[in-house]
């Protein structure tokens, strides 16, 4: 049982998980385009590859899959999870499992006035959004919105390029500057995260994980405490069933006036998951149960609250001729 993660910089947690998971029973091999990227080095093999963009990539890819009897792929970065959902085919073809959920879905969780217009569709309360300028004045004048307003880029990771406006003045100067931006209403509230894990196989969500978080930093959560709710995994039930998804996915929530609104849903791992994980959520267990052909128990909301993650920096020194 041979597992390669793409793209893995600096997500070391990540590979320690699965090298544990799988000790004696398979390798977990990584990549990264740069031999600065700390994570490689946990790998039981790593290769340096193309960046993504480069026309040979996906072949490069393929191919240590298949040279390696790689069982399952997935990526920790945004855009490449889009490339292994739309070539699905191409990995299963060799016999190399993707875990990520099926192209549209990934798709519509990288366009966030997509995903918003899915939830506003289906039922679930959600964050007012705009793309249209003109739509949004107008609400202003009748009332319906007010500043200030979230602008930020429709596709988009990390916090990059998102703005809090105040004023019709600095909102043009934004929409002037950059393309493809949407308005979105300023939710005054407490923030979530949900590490949740649909088994492929039964398509059930049994796993689900809530953090209240405390401390954000370049879109990441900085330190977060664990905590639970009923009504909030039900909430997380529902929209997954309704939507489709499966393996692992990470979703992002407001607490407002006593109400959860679903905000973004990340198609992968989280930055926060190893809170999970040392909380005992075990999802590269669950995959590898997946992967071996058998379906998980349902394990929603089987940790403690009050469980406090606090990430902090560490170094690694590599000594050989790469660097």
């Amino acid at each position: 049982m041979n597992i390669l993660i793409l793209s893995c910089g600096s997500r070391n947690k990540i590979i320690q998980y699965f090298k544990k998971e799988l000790q004696g029973i398979g390798k977990v091999f990584a990549t990264d385009c740069s031999t600065l990227a700390p994570a490689l080095y946990d790998a039981d093999q790593f290769f340096i590859v193309p960046r993504i963009d480069a026309p040979d990539y996906l072949c490069k890819i393929l191919s240590i899959c298949k040279d390696f009897n790689v069982n399952a792929v997935f990526s920790l970065i945004d855009p490449e999870i889009s490339l292994i959902a739309k070539h699905q085919d191409e990995f299963l073809k060799i016999g190399t499992v993707p875990i990520v959920s099926k192209f549209d879905l990934v798709e519509m969780c990288f366009d966030k006035f997509s995903m918003n217009q899915f939830l506003e569709n289906s039922g679930f309360q959600t964050i007012k959004s705009y793309l249209d300028k003109e739509a949004f004045y107008k609400d202003i004048d009748a009332g319906k919105i007010e500043f200030p307003v979230f602008v930020k880029p429709v596709k988009g990771s990390a916090s990059i390029n998102i703005n809090k406006v105040n004023n019709g003045e600095e909102l043009e100067l934004l929409f002037a500057k950059h393309n493809d931006l949407m308005i979105q209403q300023f939710i005054d509230g407490v923030e979530f995260g949900a590490d949740v894990y649909i088994d492929f196989i039964s398509g059930e969500t049994v796993a689900i994980f809530v953090k209240e978080k405390v401390v954000m930093r370049a879109g990441e959560t900085d330190k977060a405490i664990s905590v639970k709710d009923g009504k909030l995994f039900e909430l997380i039930q529902g929209f997954v069933s309704r939507a489709g998804f499966r393996w692992i996915i990470d979703i992002d929530l407001f607490k407002v006036n006593g109400e959860y609104i679903i905000s973004e849903v990340n198609p992968r791992f989280g930055g926060g998951y190893p809170h999970a994980y040392e909380s005992g959520v075990n999802i590269p267990k669950m995959i590898i149960k997946n992967l071996q052909n058998e379906i998980n128990e349902p394990l929603v909301g089987e940790y403690d609250e009050g469980i406090r993650m606090m990430k902090y920096n560490e170094v690694k020194i590599v000594r050989d001729k790469l660097v």
